[in-house]
């Protein structure tokens, strides 16, 4: 499935010279590499799997390489987005990206998208581009990159990483299923950790990114065996790969014979979440990080839990009684409902579904720690280490 732009192309001396040890591969070649300066991919987030991803495609010599990103460097990031640096920290992220990839390859044509994709904008940005490669994080965006290169035509080479695990896959060919035909309805909010809560290995994320490059390429090439109709399932742990076949469902709302969705619609009502990627309160009753402080400075009789993991509490603590959340069903004797408690976690999604089971178990006087002790850190205490 070779992609390549109407206006011929030609290697400049310069070019051939740092193309070689492509050009003298039969399956490259002079116009493999051609096609290759020709294509247009678009990398969704410049994150994680996005890093590698630019990094291989621009020195690969893909011509027209487009980026969309809205966020800024943080330190939590240089653990496995190595195309930034410490320096870095605190810039846009497209601009720290831009400057890499140029300082690769000075031939690149880039695009900078600095925005958050959504409906509003997708099917424009996607228009100019032969390729889309997803490297996002969060289901609402996966679900919207995926109905848009469907409404668009352009093929979507999927990756995904959590902990030791990742997958890949090409979705959104004419022949081959969509996202969607794998997973028709997104998880229940909250049920699949985000990184930021659940952690990943820094490394993973190059591999599944390098796994995502070489797939772009083999499309712009139109040679090898693309992950078309397969889901390859990485478990770095153990480095062992599993394969999935995926068959094209005839009765997929948006590729399908008869599809019902026919254009791109509010993805975060789709995957139930409200706001912007922010914990919830729904109704549980919170609590302010200062005020915790004030009332903890005043003596007062407040009992404060901590539903983190034990490997977390060992890297920072506010002295709070641990019991991971998975273990409160269990362990809820431990707690006395008289007394006034306030739960925590690190950003207060796992102390809100901690404070919404206690209350129905009876617990009257129970509080979330909003922002948990992330936002401790950050406006109270700025000695405790933020991870």
């Amino acid at each position: 499935m070779a992609t390549t732009s109407e206006i011929p192309v030609t290697l400049s001396k310069d070019e051939i010279l740092r193309y070689s040890r492509h050009l003298i591969m039969p399956e490259v070649g002079m116009e493999g590499q051609q096609k290759l300066k020709a294509a247009r991919v678009l990398c969704i987030g410049t994150g994680g799997l996005g890093s590698p991803l630019a990094l291989y495609l621009a020195a690969a010599g893909v011509g027209t390489l487009g980026l969309v990103d809205f966020d800024v460097v943080d330190y939590t990031n240089l653990q496995r987005q190595i195309i930034h640096s410490t320096a870095d920290v605190g810039r846009k992220k497209l601009d720290s990206a831009a400057d890499k990839l140029t300082g690769i390859n000075p031939f690149l044509n880039l695009r900078k998208f600095d925005t958050r994709l959504s409906s509003e904008n997708a099917m424009e940005i996607f228009r100019d581009f032969d390729i889309i490669a997803d490297g996002t994080d969060n289901f609402p965006t996966r679900y919207l990159v995926n109905d848009a290169c469907v409404l668009t035509g352009k093929p979507n080479v999927y990756g995904s990483i959590f902990r030791f695990e990742g997958q890949a896959s090409v979705f959104a060919t004419d022949d081959g299923p969509c996202y969607r035909c794998l997973y028709p309805e997104p998880p229940p909010p909250g049920l699949v950790p985000s990184c930021a809560e659940g952690g990943v290995l820094g490394i993973l994320p190059g591999l599944v990114g390098v796994m995502q490059a070489t797939e772009v390429i083999k499309l712009i090439l139109g040679v090898g065996d693309p992950l078309i109709g397969r889901l390859l399932l990485i478990d770095a742990l153990g480095m062992k790969f599993r394969e999935l076949k995926l068959r094209k469902n005839p009765d997929c709302p948006v590729c399908g014979t008869h599809p019902t969705v026919t254009k791109l619609i509010d993805y975060n009502e789709f995957c139930g979440i409200r706001g912007e990627e922010k914990p919830v309160s729904n109704g549980v009753p919170e609590i302010q990080v200062e005020e915790l402080r004030r009332r903890l400075d005043a003596k007062e009789d407040l009992f404060v839990l901590d539903v983190r993991e034990p490997h977390e509490y060992q890297i920072c603590n506010i002295g709070g009684h641990l019991i991971p959340l998975n273990d409160l069903p269990k362990r809820v004797n431990e707690l006395d409902s008289s007394r006034e408690i306030v739960v925590h976690c690190k950003m207060g999604g796992r102390s809100a579904k901690a404070v919404a089971f206690l209350q129905q178990s009876g617990f009257t006087k129970v509080h979330n720690l909003a922002g948990g002790i992330n936002a401790w850190a950050e406006r109270v205490d700025p000695k405790v280490p933020k991870y």
